[in-house]
């Protein structure tokens, strides 16, 4: 008899860059493009912000 423990957690969708992809299916896919466009724009509201605290430093010190 056998059993499934659907109380266990679920492996959290991650992508290494250089990864074999031959064996993903279709939706796999989207998952890794959607999770990839959310961390880059994540990346690059990070960097606007620390863009923005740049420009203020330099003006008070003005540089």
């Amino acid at each position: 008899m056998t059993f499934i423990d659907d109380d266990r957690p679920k492996k959290k969708v991650t992508h290494e860059i250089g990864q074999d992809l031959s064996l993903l299916s279709v939706g796999e896919l989207d998952e890794r493009i959607n999770l990839l466009k959310t961390e880059i724009e994540r990346l690059a509201a990070d960097r606007a912000r620390k863009e923005a605290s740049r420009s203020a430093a330099d003006a008070v010190f003005k540089r």
